[in-house]
């Protein structure tokens, strides 16, 4: 579908001739040009994990020129991590993964604001930190993060992009109840614990967060800078030891318990009986 930038109406701040030489192979893209490359500069992204997805969003949002990079997350640098999760290094083992990413992410582009929080989203501050950001992307692991982050975009008017990984197969979609669906209309509720195993148990292909993640990137620079195609409304289906792409459309639920015609979900939920789920 056809999106305008979400910055639509925003004053925007100017490039400098720093700018314009960093980011001149965008500017010389119709599609983007000064205008967008400017929009990208005022943008706020939060991301919501740093490992398997987290790291390419960082990476190229953060080599895209995104002003203002949010970074959550609670966990520490581990050796197994690094299979995938190539923000890292192994010097970082040890490290919380959010000072590891800032550190790479302003060593690719040095006049970035990154904002780190070094905490778990719960309902208590999803709120107050989601409401900071023009979009959030999920990078998450688990079920119960998920959740608490399409219900607060929902209830914020935010687009959240949404990525999965498990083997050998990922998803993509952007989650933007203003205009589409949101993750609660194609899954009501979270899986019972235990139903679905984590990527720790089941292994994950190592370069498939690499590709989800550059996707889940690719659908965040749309949304600031406007275009058409956009993964609102659809769920993009990847399969990279088969090299196959599928699309579902997903289409609005009028009785989702969110972003329906009466919810009957209006707060954040914290669902405790869900692990956090390691990739």
């Amino acid at each position: 579908m056809k999106l305008e930038s979400i910055l639509n109406e925003r004053p925007l701040r100017t490039l400098s001739d720093d700018d314009v030489k960093r980011y001149s192979r965008h500017i010389l893209l119709p599609e983007i040009g000064v205008r967008g490359q400017k929009r990208l500069k005022d943008a706020r992204v939060l991301i919501v994990g740093t490992g398997g997805l987290g790291a390419p969003l960082a990476l190229y949002l953060a080599a895209a020129g995104t002003g203002t990079l949010g970074l959550i997350d609670y966990d520490v640098v581990e050796e197994s991590n690094l299979q995938r999760q190539v923000i890292h290094s192994t010097a970082d083992i040890g490290r919380p993964k959010v000072e590891s990413a800032r550190d790479r992410v302003l060593g690719i582009n040095p006049s970035l604001n990154v904002i780190i929080y070094d905490d778990k989203l719960s309902a208590e501050n999803a709120k107050a930190i989601i409401g900071n950001y023009d979009v959030v992307v999920d990078g998450t692991d688990n079920y119960a993060t998920r959740y608490l982050v399409n219900d607060v975009c929902v209830f914020l008017g935010i687009p959240n992009v949404y990525g999965s990984i498990f083997q050998f197969e990922g998803q993509v979609s952007v989650f933007y109840a203003k205009h589409g669906p949101c993750y609660r209309c194609l899954y009501p509720t979270p899986p019972p614990p235990g139903l679905v195993p984590s990527c720790s148990e089941g292994g994950v292909l190592g370069v498939l967060p690499g590709i989800v993640g550059c996707l889940q990137a690719n659908e965040v620079i749309k949304l600031i800078v406007g275009s058409s195609g956009s993964l609102i409304g659809r769920l993009l289906l990847v399969d990279a030891w088969r090299m196959k792409f599928r699309e579902l459309v997903i289409q609005k639920d009028a009785s989702c318990p969110v972003c329906g015609a009466n919810p009957s979900i209006t707060e954040p939920i914290d669902y405790e009986e869900f692990c956090s789920l390691k990739k």
